[in-house]
């Protein structure tokens, strides 16, 4: 985690939702009060967030008693407390807002990303997110899906080559894009990763007959064609399988012998969780 990153991505949220002050908290309550409070949890799945919310409450209050009482990354339940704490009563009231937002997103992520690793947890495939992420929380949403069992891919288009559809339709054909990019990488001085998309058994062969990459992604690809086109590869390169993959057919589309799954959905179609910050033991 790049905590520089994360404070200022805390700084700026709070920002937002303060603005000039928290008037109602200030008009009502005095400014030394304290409070006993705690994080309870009215849903069930995997808890994510929880260092995150003690890091935005010592930000507020650094002379905070943060209790965690469940950790990232475990089962929860209704009427379960992940956390209790003594605060600033003002500090606690500025920072709920920001802290149940983020935790209940986060823990939502969290919860679908373990529901898919479960269901391939005995292969030795890996379940990938994918940029398909809120705008500017990329990191926390990313935090979440590991937090939840999956894995990581490309945190942006700076850190791996990847030739797409698009790419490839634009720079005219899967040969010359593939040898663009190596020579674009030693132009820049870059050492990166390649993967490719196909969309057809055509073009599957079209990048054996090339090379020069290090992964192939099938693109929407049924699942027999996806078994057929992982045996053409034959280990040659790291495979991988995107577009149409659900909780419901993921396991099937291991069964295949990928090496890689990439789900959009860990984080685009992620619900959130219920929680509740309540002042009280």
């Amino acid at each position: 985690m790049d905590f520089k990153k994360l404070n200022e991505f805390i700084d700026r949220a709070l920002k937002e939702d303060v603005g000039s002050g928290d008037h109602t908290s200030n008009a009502c309550i005095p400014p030394d009060s304290r409070s006993d409070a705690h994080l309870l949890v009215k849903d069930i799945g995997v808890l994510a967030g929880v260092d995150l919310a003690e890091k935005i409450f010592h930000k507020l209050d650094p002379s905070i008693k943060f209790t965690k009482l469940i950790a990232d990354g475990e089962d929860i339940k209704t009427g379960d407390v992940a956390f209790r704490m003594n605060c600033n009563s003002r500090a606690m009231l500025m920072g709920e807002r920001l802290v149940l937002n983020l935790m209940q997103r986060m823990s939502g992520i969290a919860t679908i990303s373990s529901r898919f690793a479960v269901e391939v947890e005995d292969l030795p495939v890996r379940i990938l997110d994918t940029r398909k992420t809120t705008p500017l929380m990329r990191f926390i949403e990313k935090w979440a899906v590991k937090l939840g069992g999956c894995h990581n891919y490309r945190h942006g288009l700076y850190d791996r080559i990847m030739i797409k559809d698009n790419h490839i339709d634009a720079c005219g054909n899967i040969q010359d894009a593939i040898y663009a990019s190596h020579e674009y990488m030693e132009n820049n001085d870059l050492d990166l990763a390649i993967t490719i998309e196909v969309r057809n058994l055509v073009e599957l062969h079209e990048v054996l007959e090339t090379g020069g990459v290090h992964r192939i992604m099938m693109d929407n690809f049924e699942i027999p064609l996806l078994k057929e086109a992982v045996a053409t590869v034959d280990g040659r390169f790291e495979t991988e399988a995107s577009g149409g993959i659900n909780l419901y057919n993921v396991r099937d589309y291991a069964l295949t012998g990928v090496d890689f799954i990439s789900v959009g959905a860990l984080t685009h179609s992620a619900g959130s969780l219920d929680l509740s910050l309540k002042v009280g033991a």
